[in-house]
């Protein structure tokens, strides 16, 4: 392949589309682009500096509009739980006033009742028939015994004096096994209560 040549150049002459009147403006336009290019980067680049500022400061106004808004929601809320707090403890306090008066608007129904009455009257005042002889029962010092007092019943109280065999048994293993060594001597005279020297 046989190599190519360059037409030469004649000396003193510059090379083609290096000088002229034609290379000025292709390089002066060229450089209006260029600027274009620029100015168009940098106006692209502020715009997108612009909008990210401003969408950094909607951020910030959107950030403290929740704020305050929570602040003011929880002021409510607060306020909201509370009332109903008290709302469910009046509702308890009146059922509970429901339930008295039902219970005293049954107790009124029962005093209507003659029979129920009666039986109020013999127990609190001790009221009787006509024909009914009333007993009273007493303690030990003679005062009346409230209605509260339940009697015992003689057949299941015991008597203190009485032992059993197998007690009395053991008894005398025990003096058998250790007799006393000092006998005590009887008193010639035995003194009364004194309950029973009392007038």
């Amino acid at each position: 392949m046989a190599e190519q040549r360059r037409p030469a150049r004649k000396p003193g002459r510059p090379a083609a589309g290096r000088s002229g009147p034609g290379y000025a403006e292709r390089l002066k336009a060229q450089r209006k682009q260029g600027a274009r290019e620029r100015e168009a980067a940098l106006a692209k680049a502020r715009a997108e500096h612009r909008r990210s500022a401003r969408l950094t400061s909607r951020a910030a106004v959107l950030v403290l509009v929740l704020a305050v808004l929570a602040v003011s929601y929880a002021s409510s809320l607060r306020a909201y739980l509370q009332q109903r707090q008290s709302i469910a403890a009046l509702e308890q306090q009146i059922g509970q006033r429901n339930d008295a008066i039902a219970d005293l608007q049954r107790e009124k129904a029962r005093w209507q009742d003659p029979s129920y009455v009666r039986q109020q009257a013999r127990e609190r005042f001790g009221y009787v028939q006509r024909g009914e002889t009333p007993f009273v029962a007493v303690d030990g010092d003679g005062n009346p015994l409230d209605a509260s007092v339940e009697l015992s019943d003689p057949s299941r109280v015991e008597d203190p004096d009485r032992r059993e065999w197998f007690q009395e048994v053991w008894d005398s293993v025990k003096l058998a096994g250790d007799p006393p060594t000092r006998v005590q001597v009887p008193r010639p005279e035995i003194d009364p209560p004194k309950e029973d020297l009392a007038p």
